[in-house]
């Protein structure tokens, strides 16, 4: 199982390499509407992990970690609504199937709480 830091770092690793990927797009209106989207949901993945520390309460950790999930899957969401080129669809489905891979830890983290 992924310790809490393996995940901390992962989540901030696919935040930043979704921004790298939406700045080298070819900007439209609709991708600068869904990269902004993108942005805010792949970072808050690593944000609201980060907060779910064992400082708080388990009801609370549990509670962070839900959404951190649920952002995960919404950052998984935004990706597909991207118009990419054929040299950029690489670079996407590795986001897309990491932003899978991390809803996958985090519901297996969730799980042993539950």
């Amino acid at each position: 199982m992924d310790s809490k830091y393996d995940l901390e770092e992962r989540t901030f690793k696919f935040a930043s390499e979704c921004r790298e990927m939406i700045r080298s797009l070819n900007y439209s209106m609709a991708n600068i509407e869904d990269g902004k989207q993108l942005i805010r949901s792949s970072g808050s993945v690593g944000a609201n992990y980060i907060e779910a520390n064992e400082k708080l309460c388990e009801k609370d950790f549990v509670f962070r970690l839900k959404i951190a999930r649920k952002e995960a899957k919404e950052s998984r969401y935004w990706l597909r609504l991207l118009k990419t080129g054929n040299h950029e669809i690489n670079e996407m489905d590795k986001l897309i199937n990491e932003s899978e891979e991390l809803r996958k830890i985090l519901s297996a983290i969730i799980k042993k709480f539950e």
